[in-house]
């Protein structure tokens, strides 16, 4: 018993010695991990600054551990230590393989920075304004202003179409014209019309090719350019083909139905009970609205997405930066 509390006595300040060294790691880790060249190359992502204060806090920590373990000639301890914590690391990784595999994923889409806030995208057949970044999920605010939430990692692997990193986007619609028209002359008026339009750009111009001939018309594709920061997209494709349409009707251009040919067997019932007089005439359309007409402010982009954008991005915590370079 004498002997056991004089071992106990001599061991004392070697284990004081290894409580004092974890503490002095301990100190030094969270002085280690504030400091601004740790983070620095990271920019001003707060969540990746976190992240890797929080790697520098516990590796140094560990070596504080590993270093007061050698001191007591507990090194086989750690041997034990590390191979249950090994063990208990893979079994945990199998059991949460799809958060893990998320959380990851998260941690690169912040640090590569593929899209901002507010940027319009397109991934995996969701469209819709990026709002934030979560450790688990990709949050978007579609069209629609619904609340959508992709997995990271599905972010990650898919392809994303970003509409905002460019802010010019081109529209196309089909017009159809009748077989005898005056084909080059259709395809400048729709030029001509599209240049006047406001919100179409003049520098690239509008296009106005032949892309079908088909049995009763030929099919002339329209296409335009719009300054997403300053237009909205839809509201101009949907202005450009009206201006299209009015001129069209105006200049009594023929933009023909599909034509069906029908073919009667038997004459002679018919002959008896005529129904009408058959004729080559076709209706006349109603001229629509001139261009001019058009209002201009209509025309403008739509900010009330943004604002439902904002808002989700007060309401959380976010792992983007608008500030950040991206990919």
């Amino acid at each position: 018993m004498q002997d056991t509390a004089w071992n106990i006595v001599h061991f004392l300040p070697l284990l004081l010695l290894a409580a004092l060294i974890v503490a002095l790691f301990v100190w030094f880790a969270g002085f280690l991990s504030r400091r601004p060249f740790v983070c620095g190359w990271l920019g001003d992502n707060p969540f990746s600054r976190s992240i890797a204060a929080q790697i520098v806090r516990a590796v140094t920590i560990i070596a504080g551990i590993l270093l007061a373990l050698q001191l007591l000639d507990a090194t086989s301890l750690v041997g034990a230590v590390l191979g249950a914590a090994g063990v208990a690391g893979l079994a945990l990784s199998f059991a949460f393989k799809d958060l893990i595999e998320n959380y990851i994923a998260g941690v690169l889409l912040s640090l590569r920075h593929p899209f901002a806030p507010n940027d319009h995208v397109l991934i995996e057949g969701h469209e819709g304004k990026i709002a934030r970044l979560t450790t688990r999920a990709t949050i978007l605010v579609s069209l629609d202003g619904n609340h959508i939430r992709l997995p990271n990692a599905l972010v990650f692997k898919s392809v994303i179409t970003n509409y905002t990193r460019r802010p010019t986007r081109r529209f196309e619609f089909d017009v159809g014209v009748g077989v005898e028209e005056d084909l080059p002359h259709a395809q400048e008026l729709a030029r001509a019309t599209l240049r006047e339009l406001g919100g179409v750009l003049n520098d690239p111009g509008p296009e106005a090719v032949i892309t079908t001939l088909s049995d009763s018309s030929v099919v002339i594709t329209v296409r335009g350019w719009v300054d997403q920061n300053e237009f909205d997209f839809l509201a101009v494709r949907s202005a450009a083909i009206i201006a299209v349409k009015a001129a069209f009707d105006a200049q009594e251009l023929d933009m023909p139905e599909p034509i069906y040919r029908v073919r009667l067997e038997n004459l002679a019932a018919s002959a008896t009970h005529p129904q009408g007089a058959l004729t080559d005439e076709r209706p006349k359309r109603k001229a629509s609205r001139a261009a001019a007409d058009l209002d201009p402010n209509a025309l403008r982009a739509d900010h009330h997405i943004d604002q439902m954008v904002q808002e989700e991005r007060a309401s959380s915590d976010d792992m983007l930066s608008a500030s950040q370079a991206r990919e």
